[in-house]
């Protein structure tokens, strides 16, 4: 199940998105505040935790970089790789148009960059995998947001299907990559402590940019407990 739930989120996304075409960007902006608040009380309640429980500084490990180096470089390589994405994995999308607002080239850039950010994104799924109901919270927002825009850019259909059928797809390839390569399992404290750092930026980003001038109103407020709320009880009937 929890290979294809991210899977299912993105194509739920992009369906949303084609057949309902919604206007209202506030709903989703709330949803993405949802989405944020959910994914980062997740990596907080259980990712982290679990990660630092399981470190032996005695083992066989221990001469490597402490796991907080791996979580600062993750932060970092988010960092950059928004520098391609222009912000796609967070609900911004800007991606060159004519003066027609027509997209004329796939945004191959924004297309790599997106996917390796979700590929890596699947890798702590298989041990943790409560997160896969995170990650597909996350990415139906965004797979919504960018559709949308796709579509009002008057981008080919078949290109955004595709697009979005290969977002949907690396997520998942990713959970499958980290179960069959020995070195995802050799190294799997340390890529999770990558995709950390990637879900601590993202979702603090989205919490603080779901709304205008940085002004949280009781609506998304809201949003952002209930996210919060959802996951501990996620957490607290998983510890059970």
């Amino acid at each position: 199940m929890h290979y294809i739930i991210t899977f299912l989120a993105v194509i739920l996304g992009y369906g949303v998105a084609i057949y309902l075409r919604p206007k209202k960007k506030i709903n989703i902006k709330l949803l993405l505040a949802f989405s944020g608040s959910f994914l980062l009380s997740l990596t907080v309640l259980h990712l982290l935790p679990e990660l630092f429980s399981n470190a032996n500084p005695v083992d066989n490990h221990s001469h490597k970089m402490p796991l907080g180096v791996y979580i600062m470089l993750g932060i970092l390589l988010q960092i950059i790789l928004e520098f391609f994405s222009k912000g796609a994995e967070h609900g911004h999308v800007h991606v060159h148009t004519d003066q027609n607002n027509e997209v004329h080239n796939i945004p191959w850039v924004l297309f790599i960059s997106l996917c390796f950010h979700a590929l890596l994104e699947g890798f702590p799924i298989n041990a943790n995998h409560n997160l896969a109901y995170g990650i597909a919270i996350h990415h139906f927002p965004i797979a919504i947001i960018l559709t949308t825009f796709f579509i009002n850019a008057k981008m080919n259909k078949t290109t955004i299907f595709l697009f979005m059928l290969g977002f949907a797809l690396t997520t998942p390839i990713g959970t499958l990559l980290s179960n069959q390569l020995a070195f995802a399992n050799h190294f799997s404290k340390e890529i999770t402590a990558v995709v950390i750092g990637i879900l601590f930026h993202i979702s603090s980003t989205i919490i603080f940019e779901s709304n205008e001038g940085h002004k949280f109103n009781l609506a998304k407020i809201s949003m952002i407990v209930l996210g919060f709320v959802l996951a501990c009880v996620i957490e607290i009937n998983h510890s059970h």
